[in-house]
C-alpha cells in the first residue's frame, strides 16, 4: 500500500516535467494528472488503490483547492472603478455583463437539467443545473494571465463570470447536500458558517497585520494562520451540516480579505499546488473506472451528451458577450466558460456520499468535464485576439490644459498611454488644441460627466487648487484607481483629508526645491531626468521567467540601470548578485524606447 502512495507523489512530479518536456500548454495540468490517476488505476494497470493515508491526503487537498480558489475571488472587482470599462461597442460594465451572462447560463442549465430528466438520461435535475452551470475559476484565471488580459474589460467580465461561476454552484450544492442528508432541518444553520467567517475576519485582522511583522522562517505564523481558518470553518461547516468544501471556500475568502502579502500567497500556492492537490487530481482519476463505464451503454451515452449541454449551458455567455465584444472574443469568452472541473469532482464526491448516483454516472460526469476542459482552453486560444481597446495600456486624463499638463501629454511614451487633456474654458482650449492629439472642453465638471472619469489615471493640475482639489474628489468618488492631484499651498485641512482619500499629492514647491537641490549636488543626476533620449521609470515584476534570478543573469542588463528596489516596505540597494523576487518594483534607467519595452517585459505576466 506503501508503494501506491510513493506511485502518487511520482506521477505528481512527473506530469509538469513531461508535459514542459513535450510543450503540452494547452491542457491543464489537473486534467493531464487525472489522465495519469486514469492510466494508473482502476481504468488501465490498477497500480493505485485507495488507502487511509491516500484518503486523507486527498481530502485535504480538495479542501486547498477551494481554499486557494477562495483566495482568487478580487473583490475589488466590484468596486467603482471597475464598473465602467472601454470596450469595442462602447462603455462596458464588467459586473453588469457577467451578471446577465451568468443569470443566462443559470436559465439554460436549469431547462437543459429538466430535459435530462425527462429524457431519462439522468434523473436528478437539481445536481445535474448545479454542475452544468458550474465554472473552472483556476482554469480561467490561469488563461486570461497567459493571454494578459486580466486587466482588460474582456477578461475582467470573463473573470467575474467565472466566480460567480463557481461561487452561485457551490452555495446551491451545499443546499443541495443539505436537503439531501438527514437532518434537512439544519440547513438554516448554514447561516452561522457565515457568521463564523465574519467573525474570524474581524477578529484576525489585526493579528494577521502583526504576525506578518513577527514572522520568521521557522515559525512561518502567516501560514499557520491560514490553515487554522481553514480547518476552523471546515470544522464549523461540519458541525451545521454543511460540506466541508463551503468551509474550506469560506476560508480561503476570509484569507482574501486579510489582504495577505504576495509571499503568503504564494507559499500557500506552492504547499497547496505542490503536494496535497496533485494528489486528489490523480486520485480522482484513478478512482475512476472506465472500464464498467463503457459496458454501460447508458451511462456512456451520458459522456457525449453531457459535454454538448456543457457547451450549451454557456452559449447565453457568448450572446451577451456578443453585444460588447466582436464576435470572436465573444465566442472565446464564452469557450472558455465551458471548463468545469473545480466544483464539478467535489459535487460528484458529495452526490455518491449521499447515493444519489452511482458510480458510473459520476465517472460519466468526470469524463465530460476533463474533455471540455481539454477542449475549451484551445477553442479560446485559438480565437481571441486583441483590439485596439484591449491593447491600450492606461488612459490618462490631465484636467487642466497649461504649462504643467500639455508637456506630460506630448512625452507620455504613447505606446504604453492614451492621453487626453481637459480644458476648463475656451481660450485654453483655443490656445492648446494644436499643441495635444486629444483635447476636449468640459467648462462645468460635475459626477455626470462620466467622460471626465473614463480613465485608469487622472492628473487634477488646473491653475487654481480650489478647481483641482474639487475634481480630484469628484474623480475618486466616480471609482479612478488612481488620481494624482496638483497643489501650489495645500492646507493642513487638505493633506489629511488627501491622505485619508488615497489621492496622490504633487506639490509643486518642495519638488522645484529638491531639484535645485540635486542641480547644487548632482547635476548629472538632472540632466539625465531631462534628457529626452533617456527615461527613467518603475517595473512591478510579474514575470515568473525573471525571478529568483541575480539581476547580472538578465539577458539586458547591460542595456538598463536598476537603482533602487522597492522589496515590501523596504529599500534595497542593488548589485549584480541581487536575487530579484515576485513583486520587487525597480527603479531603472536607459534610452527610452528599450527602457520602456525592458519595463513592460518585467511587468508581463508570462
Amino acid at each position: 500500500m506503501r508503494l501506491s502512495l510513493l506511485l502518487v507523489v511520482v506521477a505528481a512530479l512527473l506530469v509538469p516535467i513531461l508535459m514542459a518536456r513535450f510543450q503540452v500548454r494547452q491542457v491543464p495540468t489537473a486534467v493531464a494528472e487525472i489522465v495519469v490517476g486514469i492510466i494508473l488505476g482502476k481504468s488501465g494497470f490498477n497500480l493505485l488503490h485507495t488507502t487511509s493515508n491516500i484518503s486523507f491526503l486527498s481530502n485535504l487537498g480538495v479542501m486547498m483547492l477551494l481554499f486557494l480558489s477562495g483566495m482568487e475571488i478580487d473583490f475589488s472587482l466590484f468596486g467603482k472603478q471597475h464598473q465602467r470599462r472601454r470596450g469595442p461597442h462602447g462603455q462596458v460594465n464588467p459586473v453588469k455583463v457577467a451578471s446577465l451572462a451568468f443569470l443566462g447560463t443559470m436559465g439554460m442549465s436549469l431547462l437543459l437539467a429538466v430535459i435530462m430528466q425527462l429524457t431519462g438520461l439522468f434523473s436528478d435535475f437539481a445536481l445535474a443545473w448545479i454542475i452544468l452551470m458550474t465554472i473552472a475559476l483556476g482554469v480561467v484565471i490561469a488563461t486570461l494571465t497567459e493571454k494578459e488580459i486580466l486587466d482588460k474589460p474582456v477578461g475582467q467580465t470573463i473573470l467575474l463570470t467565472a466566480v460567480l461561476g463557481e461561487v452561485i454552484p457551490l452555495t446551491g450544492l451545499t443546499i443541495y447536500s443539505g436537503l439531501h442528508s438527514s437532518h434537512p432541518q439544519r440547513l438554516w444553520l448554514l447561516i452561522l458558517l457565515l457568521v463564523a467567517a465574519i467573525i474570524l475576519l474581524n477578529r484576525f485582522r489585526q493579528p494577521y497585520i502583526w504576525f506578518n511583522k513577527i514572522t520568521k522562517s521557522t515559525t512561518q505564523l502567516d501560514v499557520r494562520l491560514a490553515f487554522f481558518l481553514l480547518f476552523a470553518l471546515v470544522s464549523v461547516a461540519e458541525e451545521v451540516g454543511a460540506e466541508n468544501i463551503l468551509g474550506a471556500f469560506l476560508a480561503g475568502m476570509v484569507m482574501k480579505l486579510l489582504e495577505p502579502t504576495a509571499s503568503t500567497r504564494d507559499k500557500l500556492t506552492s504547499i497547496g499546488y505542490g503536494f496535497f492537490i496533485p494528489i486528489f487530481f490523480v486520485m480522482t482519476g484513478a478512482n475512476l473506472n472506465l472500464r464498467t463505464l463503457f459496458a454501460n451503454p447508458k451511462s456512456l451515452m451520458l459522456v457525449p451528451v453531457l459535454v454538448i449541454f456543457f457547451v450549451l449551458a454557456k452559449l447565453p455567455v457568448m450572446l451577451i458577450f456578443k453585444r460588447y465584444f466582436i464576435g470572436r472574443n465573444a465566442l472565446a469568452g464564452g469557450f472558455l466558460t465551458v471548463t468545469t472541473i473545480t466544483i464539478v469532482l467535489p459535487a460528484v464526491q458529495v452526490a455518491q456520499k449521499l447515493g444519489t448516483i452511482d458510480s458510473n454516472q459520476a465517472g460519466a460526469f468526470i469524463l465530460a468535464a476533463v474533455i471540455v476542459c481539454i477542449v475549451s482552453p484551445i477553442v479560446f486560444n485559438s480565437q481571441f485576439v486583441l483590439t485596439k481597446e484591449d491593447q491600450m495600456k492606461q488612459k490618462v486624463i490631465l484636467y487642466g490644459a497649461n504649462m504643467l499638463t500639455v508637456p506630460i501629454a506630448q512625452q507620455l511614451v504613447k505606446d504604453h498611454y492614451e492621453t487626453e487633456v481637459v480644458a476648463l474654458n475656451k481660450e485654453d482650449y483655443e490656445t492648446y488644441n494644436s499643441e495635444v492629439s486629444h483635447i476636449c472642453l468640459i467648462e462645468h465638471l460635475s459626477a455626470d460627466n462620466q467622460h471626465a472619469f473614463d480613465c485608469d489615471i487622472f492628473v487634477a493640475a488646473t491653475d487654481h487648487d480650489g478647481t483641482s482639489y474639487e475634481a480630484a474628489k469628484l474623480a475618486k468618488a466616480a471609482g479612478v484607481e488612481r488620481v494624482i492631484l496638483s497643489l501650489r499651498q495645500p492646507t493642513s485641512q487638505q493633506l489629511a483629508e488627501i491622505k485619508e482619500s488615497g489621492l496622490e499629492l504633487y506639490n509643486n514647491f518642495p519638488v522645484r526645491s529638491q531639484m535645485m537641490k540635486f542641480m547644487i549636488e548632482a547635476p548629472d543626476v538632472v540632466s539625465s531626468l531631462l534628457d529626452a533620449k533617456n527615461g527613467l521609470y518603475e517595473a512591478q515584476v510579474r514575470n515568473p521567467h525573471y525571478y529568483g534570478r541575480p539581476l547580472m543573469e538578465w539577458e539586458f542588463i547591460d542595456q538598463i540601470t536598476v537603482s533602487r528596489i522597492r522589496r515590501g516596505k523596504q529599500w534595497i540597494t542593488p548589485h549584480g548578485q541581487t536575487i530579484i523576487e515576485k513583486g520587487d518594483r525597480l527603479l531603472l534607467s536607459g534610452k527610452a524606447e528599450e527602457a520602456a519595452d525592458i519595463r513592460a517585459l518585467l511587468q508581463r505576466r508570462d
